[in-house]
């Protein structure tokens, strides 16, 4: 039987420069290592899902950390029998993570976070260590929630990222005198939105640190309903990081 390939998901908020020379050396190094997805590179950083054999992927992750840019970059991990993506991208964008909100630069300081173990005790505690409600807020598109989301959370059922800002507005007041967590995918787009949240005066913001996949990955998932989508040929991951086919 063959060894199992290995998913690997992560992203960071660094300013890069020369963006062609990034993505050159790039290409050349998932090349050497058999790796297949998708990286996107962008002034604001970096973001990358990709799937290979182990070796590959630790070849390409010790390249990928020996730049300062990406010392800490930390990855989610999952498995599965078959490559999940048909070719190799690497790609050149305006922003990582669309949100078309020049103000909010990550880099300059993250919003905090919660890890997914101390969530989990929230969720089953119902409260916060303060003793506030907590509000989970989903910061997906509405056909990503749609495959699973955290009990009880806002959903506001968006079409892209770019309108979560006017979202947030429509909805600010909803939000006052609670802790809200926000979470996504991976970590990229709650991190942006906790800033924004953070920005427009909700106080009591956390982002979920790694996302719903890290979430996964350290907890047996407790509190989420349902899979959790994401953007490659296993269409959902379930709580144990298994590939889940989306019903017809």
């Amino acid at each position: 039987m063959s060894d199992p390939i290995v998913n690997i998901a992560a992203y960071k908020f660094v300013s890069l420069n020369d963006l062609p020379v990034w993505r050159a050396q790039l290409v050349d190094e998932t090349a050497a290592c058999s790796l297949k997805g998708t990286i996107l590179l962008a002034p604001e950083g970096i973001n990358l899902f990709l799937a290979g054999t182990q070796r590959g992927i630790d070849t390409f992750m010790r390249g990928l950390r020996a730049r300062p840019e990406f010392a800490d970059i930390e990855p989610k991990y999952s498995t599965s029998d078959s490559t999940p993506f048909r070719k190799m991208r690497v790609r050149l964008k305006r922003e990582i993570i669309r949100m078309d909100h020049p103000a909010i630069k990550p880099e300059s300081g993250r919003a905090p976070s919660v890890d997914a173990k101390t969530l989990s005790r929230w969720l089953a505690e119902g409260r916060d260590d303060t003793g506030r409600p907590i509000v989970m807020l989903d910061t997906r598109n509405a056909f990503e929630v749609d495959a699973g989301t955290f009990e009880n959370a806002i959903d506001w059922r968006i079409d892209r990222f770019t309108q979560f800002p006017e979202a947030l507005r429509a909805h600010r007041d909803e939000l006052a005198g609670k802790t809200v967590v926000s979470f996504c995918t991976g970590g990229i787009r709650c991190e942006k939105a906790a800033l924004l949240m953070a920005e427009v005066g909700i106080d009591n913001v956390y982002q979920l640190e790694g996302g719903i996949l890290k979430y996964f990955e350290e907890t047996d998932g407790a509190g989420y309903r349902g899979n959790c989508f994401v953007f490659d040929d296993r269409e959902t991951l379930d709580p144990g990081l298994a590939p889940a086919r989306l019903a017809p």
